[in-house]
């Protein structure tokens, strides 16, 4: 037998098939914004003295906050990135990005001094 077919012979295999990672992502439940608590805080820890912009509490899909990221860049004139669940946003931006969450209609407030 030839060593491409013997790479493809699977003598058990427990949790179906491997090539689709989809398959084992955990369905997230996508909640309406009104329904959705948000909190706007800044933190400077692990960041090399760098200030930023924290949201969090979203129970969406990962492209809603892709778009969400979008929008509050754009307003912000900064750079972002999302990370598990959470929005940060590079600098301090807590009252800007309260009033955009707010005008989309989530229900959002101000955490941390």
């Amino acid at each position: 037998m030839s060593k491409s077919k013997e790479k493809n012979r699977i003598a058990y295999q427990e949790f179906g098939d491997q090539s689709n990672p989809q398959a084992f992502e955990r369905s997230i439940p996508e909640l309406p914004p009104n329904q959705q608590n948000l909190r706007v805080q800044t933190s400077r820890s692990g960041r090399a003295g760098k200030t930023v912009t924290i949201v969090t509490g979203f129970q969406c899909q990962t492209e809603t906050l892709t778009k969400l990221l979008k929008q509050l860049k754009t307003a912000c004139g900064t750079g972002g990135t999302v990370k598990e669940n959470t929005i940060e946003i590079q600098g301090d931006h807590r009252q800007k990005i309260l009033q955009i969450l707010v005008e989309s209609g989530y229900k959002a407030k101000i955490s941390g001094g």
